[in-house]
Formats: C-alpha cells, sequence, structure tokens
C-alpha cells in the first residue's frame, strides 16, 4: 500500500506531521490519551499550607470566595538550558512560557521524524502566550537589570518573543510571528500557519501556544457573575456548569502541506482540511461577551473552505468554558451552523476544559491535539464529569449530544472521519478548524532484518530513560518496523553527547537490549552484525559512516527532557557585590594584593553575567559559557562605567578562553568613539 489522498484534497490541505504537548496531569501525549479516554480531571485542589508555603496571601487564601484549584503543569520551572545554548544566568531570567515552548517544539518536530536542530528549510512559527507573574518580576527588577541588561531582561521575558527565540535556538528561517488573541491564541496561530503554508511563505510550520501565568501554587478568586467556577470544576454544556477553571499547559503541532507530506513519506497524523477566522465586532453585549453571528460564521467559512458542509461532521470540540452566557451563545451558534446535519444529537459535543481547566492561550492547541488523538484512535473521548445537559442549551433539539463516555468513532459510509475545533476570545476573535483523519498509511517498509540503532542525550539518565521509553513503544501492538524506527532515530535526531548504540534483529530483541541499557546493564548483541556494529562504534567517535537508507521517518518517543529547576522570578531583591560574589566563589582565597583587584573584579564581573559556578569556569570560551552578542554590549557597558575600561566588542567575537578574555580587558586600550555610538544605539532601542 502507497500514502495516497484524494486529489481534490490535495491542494488546500494541510497536513499534521508532528506534535507534542504538556498538560495538568499528562507530562506526554500518552498519559494525556489515557487521562481523556478514562474521562479523568486533572485539576489540582491546594491546601493552605502548600498555598501559604508558595507566597500567596494569607488572607486572600481564607476568603470565603478564594477557590484553592487550578490545572497545574508539573515541574514547569525545570529546563535544560544548556542544550539551547543558554547560560545560567540568561535561563534564570528566560520565562517559564519560552523554556516550554522551546523544549516543546524540539519535541514536536521529533515526532514528525525531524532533527529539530535540521529542520526543513523555510520554516515558520507561530506561536504565542499569556502574561506571566515572573515576566512582570523580572521586567521591574532593577538588580536584574544591573546584572544583565535591561534590554535582555526584556527579550528574555516578554511574550513579544514567543516565536523568535524558537526561530534562533532551533535555526528556522521561515517567518516567526508571536499571535495575541487571547483565549483563541494557539487556533488563531494554527489558522495563521495553515494560511502562510497555501500561500507559500513557508514549507514548514510550527504552531500552537504556551501558558503559565505561575509555577506557583495559586487558586483563584470567585465572583458572582465571573467566569471562574465557584467549586473548582469546569461542566461545559452542563446543568451543574458555574464557570471555567484557569490551568497551565503548553502544545505544538508541525505542519505541512499534505501534497509535500506525502511525497516526502512524513508521518501524517491528521489532515486539517480548512480553518477560518471572524470577530464579533459590536455585535455583543460588551467587550468581553461572546457573539453569535461571527461565531456561526468563523465554522461555516472553515468549512467552506474546506470544500465540505459542517453536515459531515460527527464531532465538535467546543470552547466551552462553562460559563452560563458563554455555553449558551456557543450552543446557538454551533446549532445554527451544523444545521443540515443528519438527525439530532447525531454529532458529539465535548470540551477539555473539563479535564485541564482553560488553558487561556494554550486553550485552542490542547483541543486540537485531543481532537487528532480520537481520530486517530477511532474513539471519541468522553467529558469528563459530564451528567446532564443544561436546560437552557437546548441540545434536545440539535444536532448534538455531549459525550459521558468513551464512544467507538467507526468511519462514516460517505467519507473519512472529520471534526470541528471552536475557539473563541476576549476581545471577540472566533477561529473554527476542520480537522479529518489521515490518509492511510504502509504499516511496514524495509527489509526484516537486524538493526543498529542509534541513541544520544545530553546526560546519562536522559539516555536512559529515553532507552526505556523507545523499548516500551517497541512492544506496542502498532509499534513501527526496526527499520523504521533506526532509520529516525538515525537521520530525525540531534546528535548529542552522550551517545550509545543497540544492535538487534526484530523489534523483541531491540526492546531488550533498550532495557538493558535503560538499566545500566550490560547490552549484549547478536554475533553476526559487524558492519552494523561498525556503524555503531563509529557513532560513538562521532565520526560518519554510510548509512543504508531503507527506512523512513515515524512518530517514536520524544527526548526525555529533565533539567533544573530555575523556578520564578520573584520580588526584587538587591544584589550582592562583585566583589562579595569573588569572595563566596573562593572563601579560603586571601585578598587580592594591589594591583590585582582589577582582575578580580574583571573576573567576578564574568562569572556574574555569564551564571557561572565560580571562577573555576573561566577555563571555557566565552560562547561555551553562553555568552552572546547582546550580553557581550552588556559587559562591555559595564567595564566602561563600573572600571573606566574601554574594549572593543569584537574582543568576545575572538576564541579565547574567559581567563584569557580577563587579562586581555585589564590590558585594554583608550575608549573607542565608534563604541559610543553603538552602545547608545543599544541604550535607545
Amino acid at each position: 500500500m502507497t500514502d495516497t489522498a484524494a486529489p481534490e484534497a490535495l491542494d488546500s490541505a494541510i497536513a499534521v506531521v508532528g506534535m507534542n504537548g504538556r498538560f495538568p496531569g499528562a507530562p506526554d501525549l500518552d498519559t494525556y490519551w489515557a487521562n481523556l479516554l478514562g474521562g479523568i480531571t486533572s485539576i489540582t485542589d491546594f491546601t493552605e499550607e502548600e498555598l501559604l508555603a508558595d507566597g500567596a496571601d494569607p488572607a486572600q487564601v481564607r476568603g470565603r470566595d478564594y477557590v484553592p484549584s487550578k490545572g497545574v503543569l508539573a515541574d514547569a520551572d525545570r529546563f535544560e538550558a544548556s542544550l539551547f545554548g543558554f547560560n545560567r544566568t540568561e535561563a534564570a531570567a528566560l520565562d517559564p512560557q519560552h523554556r516550554l515552548l522551546l523544549q516543546t517544539a524540539w519535541s514536536a518536530l521529533e515526532d514528525a521524524g525531524y532533527d529539530p536542530l535540521a529542520a526543513p528549510r523555510r520554516t515558520g512559527v507561530y506561536v504565542g502566550g499569556g502574561v506571566t507573574a515572573h515576566m512582570l518580576a523580572a521586567q521591574t527588577d532593577p538588580a536584574l537589570a544591573a546584572q544583565i541588561g535591561a534590554l535582555q531582561v526584556r527579550i528574555l521575558t516578554d511574550r513579544e518573543f514567543l516565536a523568535p527565540w524558537i526561530s534562533y535556538r532551533l535555526g528556522l528561517d521561515g517567518p516567526s510571528l508571536t499571535v495575541q488573541t487571547a483565549c483563541s491564541t494557539s487556533l488563531t496561530a494554527i489558522h495563521l500557519a495553515c494560511q502562510a503554508l497555501l500561500l507559500g511563505d513557508c514549507d514548514t510550520a510550527l504552531a500552537g501556544g504556551v501558558a503559565v501565568d505561575t509555577v506557583r501554587r495559586r487558586g483563584y478568586v470567585h465572583y458572582q457573575g465571573g467566569i471562574f467556577s465557584p467549586d473548582g470544576r469546569c461542566r461545559p454544556f452542563d446543568q451543574a456548569s458555574g464557570g471555567t477553571v484557569p490551568g497551565n499547559g503548553v502544545g505544538v503541532v508541525v505542519l505541512r502541506r499534505l501534497a509535500d507530506a506525502l511525497a516526502d513519506g512524513d508521518p501524517v497524523r491528521a489532515v486539517i482540511r480548512g480553518s477560518a477566522v471572524t470577530n464579533d465586532g459590536a455585535a455583543r453585549v460588551g467587550f468581553t461577551a461572546p457573539g453569535v453571528d461571527q461565531q456561526t460564521a468563523a465554522i461555516v467559512e472553515a468549512w467552506t473552505t474546506a470544500g465540505l458542509d459542517p453536515a459531515d461532521a460527527q464531532y465538535l470540540e467546543a470552547h466551552g468554558t462553562a460559563t452560563e452566557l458563554g455555553d449558551r451563545i456557543e450552543a446557538t451558534a454551533a446549532t445554527a451552523a451544523f444545521k443540515g446535519a443528519l438527525g439530532t444529537g447525531s454529532i458529539g459535543l465535548g470540551s477539555v476544559k473539563a479535564n485541564i481547566g482553560h488553558l487561556d492561550a494554550a486553550a485552542g492547541v490542547a483541543g486540537v491535539v485531543k481532537t487528532v488523538l480520537m481520530l486517530e484512535h477511532a474513539v471519541i473521548a468522553p467529558t469528563a464529569g459530564a451528567g446532564r445537559p443544561h436546560p437552557e442549551l437546548v441540545l434536545g433539539d440539535s444536532p448534538f449530544h455531549v459525550v459521558t463516555e468513551a464512544e467507538d468513532w467507526p468511519e462514516p459510509e460517505y467519507g473519512p472521519r472529520r471534526a470541528g475545533v471552536s475557539s473563541v476570545g476576549i476581545g471577540g476573535t472566533n477561529v473554527h478548524v476542520v480537522l479529518e483523519q489521515a490518509p492511510p498509511r504502509s504499516r511496514d517498509t524495509g527489509t526484516p532484518g537486524p538493526e543498529v540503532l542509534l541513541l544520544s542525550a545530553h546526560t546519562e539518565d536522559a539516555l536512559k530513560a529515553l532507552a526505556g521509553r523507545l523499548a516500551t513503544a517497541l512492544r506496542a501492538p502498532d509499534a513501527p518496523s526496526l527499520a523504521d524506527t533506526a532509520h529516525t532515530l538515525r537521520f530525525g535526531r540531534t546528535p548529542l553527547a552522550v551517545r550509545a548504540y543497540v544492535l538487534a534483529a526484530d523489534r523483541e530483541e531491540a526492546a531488550i537490549r533498550l532495557g538493558e541499557l535503560a538499566e545500566g546493564s550490560p547490552v549484549s548483541a547478536p554475533a553476526a552484525a559487524d558492519d552494523l556494529r561498525a556503524i555503531g562504534e563509529a557513532w560513538l567517535r562521532d565520526e560518519r559512516l554510510p548509512w543504508p537508507r531503507r527506512g523512513r521517518r515515524v512518530s517514536l518517543p520524544t527526548y526525555p527532557f529533565g533539567g533544573e529547576s530555575y523556578g520564578e522570578h520573584g520580588p526584587a531583591t538587591a544584589p550582592a557585590s562583585r566583589e562579595q560574589a569573588s569572595q563566596d566563589d573562593n572563601p579560603a582565597s586571601p585578598a587580592p594584593e594591589a594591583g590585582d583587584g582589577l582582575d578580580t573584579s574583571v573576573r567576578a564581573l564574568l562569572v556574574e553575567t555569564l551564571g557561572l559556578a565560580g571562577t573555576g569556569d573561566l577555563a571555557m570560551t566565552y560562547f561555551a559559557a553562553g555568552g552572546d552578542s547582546l550580553a557581550a554590549v552588556h559587559l562591555v557597558g559595564c567595564l566602561r562605567d563600573d572600571f573606566g575600561i574601554d574594549v572593543p566588542l569584537t574582543l568576545f567575537l575572538e576564541e579565547l578562553t574567559l581567563d584569557e578574555l580577563a587579562r586581555r580587558i585589564v590590558e585594554a586600550g583608550e575608549p573607542d568613539d565608534a563604541l559610543d555610538a553603538l552602545l547608545g544605539e543599544f541604550e535607545n532601542a
């Protein structure tokens, strides 16, 4: 069998070739699917002690209307900083949303079978996020500005730079747009990415969103008539609905034109047949209220763009905030759009907010990922906690029924499985996307036989974790062929420093060997595999040998990100003097003699700005320590303002150790007029 699709669908269809996300209760998509299928509510209820330990206001926490609940994203403060080229100081300043999006974009490309640092040319980025406590604290902290520079603080924390950081760190040269339409941000980003692909602005696109208002444990205050639930649960379209619950999460999809994806052998997970965006304008009761007509228009336009009728849908993933006004307007708008459906209650209706809360800028992509998973598994997941439909929604006379239990989703007689995903933003931006099951793909490729699986990671622990994940994946009933697995690991992963390889004759043997690697045991190997063993040994030495191209890209477990906790920037604190920092690094060292004080201070400045563990790290080069051009401009300014030393900016571009750099700085000459102009440019930027 070959990968095929109806010719008339290829021109405007967009393939979802990869995706990744982290959501409340789900560190990966396998867990996310298990939670969705089980109707699990992944909203956390905090104790008073937990809230106070994280710095919540005691008076507020003990107030009558305080609700100690939220959709929590576990380990949202952890980051593999050095993998992305950030030094410790930058990583601590970098907003948690930036950290999460970088790692999720990396994993999404891996899921598509592409090396994240060698993605296809003309790859664009379309993402958005929200305002964070970290950003607000960092941008108003004079100590942090003095340490790394006010412009650097802004670039590391402002959501304006969410997309550009991904493009820069992953080397993506397509358009890079940060999108903001409030709660509909990530679905708008997906729509814009699809349009860019169809217009030829890019050939591959990353699209999605992130929402981490704070990594600390926080609840919220319920106001009568407000949008938040009084009991910490979100029940869309239900009699018990009372509002939504905040949540944190992140999701990214990798998109390509369907024709290109099929031609290149990409692992297509689903197809976007059409999308549309509208705004309610003034046709609503207030700025924050939704409107009926333009929600209906967004749905109809998206299905018209797809060349389909809304009646062709079997499921609608709704925005579903569970507010009385929002659900009523959305149900009315959807009923008008889907009025041609075959029979009352023929279309399933649900909202992932019942499971994970309202993810704000990441809400739309959470719904898209859920719907893609349902299309793949041919099962419609239940809406968590759904009981009886709200009487004011009049769903009994509509094309919809709220999905309360998992339902099989057979392929319809008249075409493939299809669904719509809607998102509505405060401010009136409505988005709708039409999703369709992927065209059939042949299960296996390549000739059965021994293969070498090449693995690498940033740390030994990550390598073991990756091996364990791969072992589990290869034991699954729908596991890819060994040839496809080997091919994807070779061409769809970035070669990292810590390496290993496994030789195996079939999937079961590969799973056994990978399990041995995960446990730290000696890995056995087939006797007759000298040519493959030579490839593996060359891999360990970072050498390249000819690779037999006999596989294709498939979806495999992605990199097991861990990293240390960088927390969240808090209230401004007075910085320690650089002299004190230097003494703290070397408590046993005697005070510098006359003439040595300047050298000590310069070294302390480098340690502080680059976030080094101490002066012992000065054997590294500036760029190996995570320095970049912006940090260099900041250092040049500090050297001039604090010590009266003028050095050319080009000094930081030379291949010098930091020890040698410090010596050259102290020996630097007279001020440079050209430097004055350059510093003035950055200060006025």
